[in-house]
């Protein structure tokens, strides 16, 4: 038997809102940007202005200063190790997360490994990744935000193979690149009642089950706890993102996303 629309209880239907999930018919759903939203998800927040086309099409195309930045920063330093002599034993010895140095108080290295990288491998699935799910994602929720984010599951990588591992050392950028990961899994999972969420879904699913069995693969020493760590980070900042306080409201998502960062950080610490 089908579900009746929440307004119209006599009016059977296939069709749910994306972000509260009620039963909804043809005459009270309205297309959004993902997914299909009932009419009081689609209706404006308070306060909140009504965007026309040209603001559509300034914010599809703004930049992403943060994704391009971090993607920027990673390069820089992966080449300047390739080509200045003493520059990467310098840079390792300051900034690779050495969890015996995290543990003597160096809590920075947990953020500043997220720019080293251990090969032309290592940092081309990074940045590639970056360059794939950054600048969409940094578009549809603020630089400020994103930021946030990006540091917050970096950190949460970090202090995840702190505990795991509390005398191993790493880099790279991987719980940072999960973060983005989790936060499109969150988006995903809230639209899969749409053909487009569905599936965006199943190959976030399929990605991340990939990356699960080349990270459990033995001799490739990847750390597995820094990608969990960053996937739930990201994930659980997104899915708070969508609940109604926090849509459309820069700094309420950017405060969230840091104390993230903080509470990661705290574990450690």
């Amino acid at each position: 038997m089908l579900p009746t629309c929440y307004r119209h209880p006599d009016r059977e239907t296939r069709l749910a809102c994306s972000n509260c999930e009620r039963p909804v018919c043809v005459d009270c759903v309205r297309t959004a940007a993902v997914g299909q939203r009932c009419l009081e998800c689609a209706a404006p927040a308070p306060g909140a202005g009504v965007m026309d086309m040209e603001d559509v099409r300034r914010r599809s195309t703004r930049p992403a200063l943060v994704t391009f930045t971090a993607l920027g920063i990673s390069v820089a330093v992966f080449a300047l190790e390739l080509l200045v002599p003493g520059f990467s034993g310098v840079v390792r010895a300051l900034g690779e997360q050495s969890n015996v140095a995290v543990a003597e108080g160096q809590w920075w290295r947990l953020f500043s490994a997220a720019f080293l990288h251990g090969g032309i491998t290592h940092i081309a699935f990074n940045m590639y990744a970056l360059y794939l799910f950054g600048p969409q994602l940094e578009r549809e929720v603020g630089s400020l935000p994103f930021a946030g984010l990006y540091l917050a599951s970096a950190l949460a990588g970090g202090a995840a193979f702190y505990a795991a591992e509390p005398f191993a050392t790493a880099v790279g950028a991987s719980g940072a690149i999960f973060g983005l990961f989790g936060a499109w899994l969150a988006a995903s999972y809230r639209g899969r009642h749409t053909e487009q969420g569905r599936a965006s879904l199943r190959s976030l699913l399929v990605l991340l089950a990939i990356n699960a069995v080349i990270g459990f693969t033995p001799g490739l020493n990847i750390a597995w706890q820094a990608h969990a760590g960053g996937l739930v980070a990201g994930f659980v900042i997104a899915f708070v993102w969508s609940l109604a306080p926090f849509r459309r409201q820069t700094a309420l998502r950017t405060a969230f996303a840091l104390a993230v960062a903080v509470v990661a950080l705290a574990t450690v610490l």
